[in-house]
């Protein structure tokens, strides 16, 4: 079967959920027997979102093959079975990039470079080479319809059609019908807008995912209806959820997948969607709950962890518990010692991040978490630091420190590697304090081998894991022994590189920092290890207390 494409825009405002949409729709179209793909695909100029600040993109997904991605990459592998790679990311500045490489090459004949056909080609070029093996690609453009960073995406999938035939493609617009209290109606002219604005590129929408807070009743799914030249049964409500797994179900309740499959005429079978209905109900009905503190320094937008939230979250699904999550600024702490907010608390995380904004805030909590015995999960940074407080205030090395944050310091127990085996280029990598930021990194999956009656190896079951990194700064080996002798030991070593990737503090009910990120792996239908025991080890402290 040739591959099948569904292309989903937005439209009225951003943030409306388009992500959480193509993921559902992959997720409903897999439980029907069909293997479906991603692609993102963003108008912003940038190469890829890993030197932008969180504040104004969330968090950045990494890959196995160490692509640094759109967060809604995050949203396509919980959802599904489809593992993400950097094929499935593409911006403004990868595209214009890839290009001018051509034409510097020569490739155009020397003909004049243009948005049409040739920046277009390159979009399509791209979206074939995603599809390949697949029954459907989803492909998610970002932005918003009307904005001019998008367009020559609309143009290129807008000439999809008529490449691909019609029956091999799919168009579905994401956008808003909102209800005006003090109306007391809902309004659809924001939708009506949208889809003119849309039909003005050429583009007519197959089908409309209207944003609303409430199920829409028949009369305004006729109206959208007619307005917008669609049957009424392809105006689908994509209502506000409690919980991001219901989307799946209320689409199919709403008969969404139904009509994308007689609309590309595909054959499946009836979907089987036990696997999510057990996820909702065990998220509405826990037999118990905890509260987590996730202490960074982008908690006041929690799309910055939006993996991690999600991966707490699972860990709550593992333990039939529900897990309430209390974002605490670590600033707040360079300017106090109180920690009364974690009366209320059962384990406490402490994030990656970069920059030096929060560092000593955070070191103050990871002692507080040590010396009181709370289940504490440290992740990338969070990792680094909790080694940095234990070399400080258990080994007497007053100014230990990560040479990321103080250059000066006599005990670098955190330093910049200037020379390691980088697994997914296959070769030895060097870098030094003047390199290209984009490219210095330590990206994507690494082994790590686990030492055996360690917090890690129980949680894991097994002695070999691969897990997902981000970062520049590694663990100092020369002060490895130091830390084993005062009670902190290693139990995760990457192997022929010898970089440590997991220490705990074996003394301590829970207390665990990890180099990787564990959070990019987490699914609903299969939580991370890590994250599983660490909410475990919170719900055993809160039932002790």
């Amino acid at each position: 079967m040739k591959p099948k494409f569904i292309f989903i825009t937005g439209g009225v405002l951003s943030s409306l959920g388009k992500g959480l949409s193509a993921a559902s729709i992959g997720a409903l179209l897999e439980s029907r027997g069909l293997k479906v793909t991603f692609q993102k695909l963003d108008p912003y100029i940038n190469v890829d979102p890993g030197t932008m600040n969180p504040f104004q993109h969330g968090e950045v997904y990494v890959t196995d093959d160490g692509a640094e991605t759109d967060l809604d990459l995050g949203h396509y592998e919980r959802f599904s079975s489809a593992r993400m790679g950097k094929k499935n990311n593409y911006t403004t500045g990868q595209i214009y990039d890839a290009v001018i490489s051509k034409e510097r090459k020569g490739d155009y004949l020397g003909a004049t470079v243009q948005v049409i056909p040739h920046i277009t080609d390159e979009i399509k070029d791209k979206i074939r080479q995603v599809a390949n093996g697949a029954d459907v690609a989803i492909i998610e453009i970002g932005g918003t319809v009307g904005d001019i960073e998008s367009l020559p995406f609309l143009e290129a999938i807008r000439q999809f059609k008529g490449d691909a035939g019609k029956e091999n493609v799919l168009y579905i617009h994401l956008t808003l019908v909102p209800f005006i209290p003090t109306a007391g109606q809902l309004k659809t002219k924001p939708t009506q807008h949208s889809v003119k604005e849309l039909l003005q590129i050429g583009i007519q929408p197959d089908i409309l995912l209207c944003r609303t807070d409430r199920l829409l009743p028949s009369d305004i799914k006729d109206k959208i209806a007619l307005f917008c030249n669609i049957g009424k049964d392809c105006v689908i409500t994509a209502k506000d959820v409690a919980s991001i797994y219901e989307v799946p179900l209320v689409f199919h309740q709403e008969g969404l997948d139904e009509k994308i499959v007689e609309t590309l005429n595909i054959w499946t079978r009836e979907p089987r969607l036990e696997g999510w209905h057990d996820i909702v109900h065990t998220v509405k009905n826990p037999t118990q709950e905890v509260t987590i503190a996730i202490v960074g320094k982008y908690v006041h937008l929690e799309d910055s962890y939006k993996s991690l939230n999600e991966a707490l979250i699972h860990g709550g699904i593992a333990n039939h518990a529900r897990v309430h999550l209390k974002f605490i600024d670590s600033e707040n702490f360079e300017k106090q010692d109180s920690f009364d907010m974690f009366n209320s608390v059962d384990g406490i995380l402490v994030p990656g991040g970069f920059g030096s904004r929060g560092i000593e805030g955070k070191i103050k909590v990871i002692r507080y978490a040590r010396e009181n015995n709370i289940p504490f999960f440290g992740i990338c940074l969070g990792m680094q630091l909790a080694v940095t407080e234990c070399a400080r205030h258990v080994c007497g090395l007053a100014d230990a420190h990560s040479s990321e944050f103080n250059k000066d310091t006599k005990n670098p127990v955190i330093l910049l590697l200037k020379e390691w085996y980088d697994y997914q280029k296959k070769s030895i990598q060097r870098r030094s304090e003047d390199s290209h930021l984009g490219g210095t990194m330590r990206l994507g999956a690494y082994p790590c081998e686990l030492k055996e009656g360690t917090f890690a190896f129980e949680a894991y079951q097994q002695p070999s894991i691969f897990e997902r990194h981000r970062h520049r700064y590694e663990f100092n080996n020369e002060y490895r022994d130091l830390l084993e002798k005062n009670g902190m030991i290693v139990s995760g070593i990457c192997p022929d590189a010898n970089l440590v990737e997991i220490v705990e503090i074996p003394a301590h009910p829970w207390f665990l920092g990890c180099q990787f990120h564990p959070e990019f792996k987490s699914r609903p239908m299969d939580p991370h290890p890590l994250f599983r025991a660490f909410i475990k080890a919170s719900l055993q402290r809160k039932n002790r207390l």
